[in-house]
């Protein structure tokens, strides 16, 4: 096949479970560059949770945030934006305080990161990740007009699943995704990293079925459903490795060896 452009979510995939990329994995992402092909980065992080990686390990690329509500060009520019109004997210949050669940919430814009409790634990492990700082705040906090990429639900475990299937039951009209045993991603609708993928490819006129994609959890299902070469990690869950091509897990350098098989390292 004409491989032409290359997707991959970051957590779980990209990086290891320390939060790393190998040097192996660092130098196909060059590779690639070198070639001509475009790698986009796609992940339900925001901007200030990719620009770490991109300094760390010396490369820029497109990026795909929040799942598909905000897509950015490899210079930083907007190439699309659509975000969750503040009332539907002043709704969220009262809907799930009434409910009483072991939740702290998080809102995104472009450019912050607001929680309810900066000093909740998962709030804290995620600082870590992604090498950005949260602010304690309310909706309110977030200047009218501009745009919130994201609602995020930090979850007791024990409860993801009942908090998944509550919240899309009283907003069918969001988009609601689970993208790990205790995170779940909100969304204006129509909003997921499939549709993102095909309008990244339809702006580089670039046929989708000539894009690889990487991906391991549930919310990257739509992406790899998109594209003609989807690869799923092999940590990803089990109910999904019937459906797409397995490579190795995230810690065995899997978007790597899969990039080599495939012969796009030269």
């Amino acid at each position: 096949m004409n491989y032409k452009i290359v997707f991959s979510d970051i957590d779980g995939t990209l990086l290891n479970s320390d939060h790393r990329m190998s040097e192996n994995t660092e130098n196909a992402i060059k590779n690639l560059k070198r070639q001509g092909i475009p790698f986009v980065i796609v992940t339900a992080r925001g901007p200030s949770g990719v620009y770490p990686i991109f300094r760390r390990y010396n490369f820029v690329a497109p990026i795909i945030c929040y799942s598909g509500a905000l897509i950015l060009g490899e210079d930083g520019e907007i190439i699309f934006s659509k975000g969750i109004s503040k009332p539907t997210v002043s709704s969220l949050i009262k809907a799930i305080t009434e409910e009483g669940w072991d939740c702290t919430w998080n809102v995104y814009t472009m450019d912050d990161w607001i929680v309810n409790d900066k000093s909740d634990e998962r709030v804290i492990k995620e600082e870590n990740i992604v090498e950005v700082q949260s602010t304690k705040g309310t909706v309110d906090d977030i200047p009218n007009g501009m745009e919130i990429g994201k609602f995020l639900c930090m979850c007791n475990p024990d409860e993801t699943d009942e908090i998944e299937a509550f919240l899309k039951k009283k907003y069918p009209s969001l988009s609601i995704v689970k993208s790990s045993d205790i995170l779940l991603e909100v969304m204006e609708k129509g909003v997921n990293k499939g549709i993102a993928v095909e309008m990244f490819c339809e702006k580089l006129n670039i046929n989708k079925n000539d894009a690889v994609a990487f991906g391991d959890h549930y919310n990257d299902i739509e992406m790899l459903k998109t594209v003609g070469t989807p690869f799923l990690m092999e940590n990803a869950p089990e109910d999904m490795k019937a459906d797409f091509n397995i490579t190795s897990s995230n810690d065995e350098e899997g978007v790597f060896q899969a990039l080599k098989k495939i012969g796009l390292l030269d």
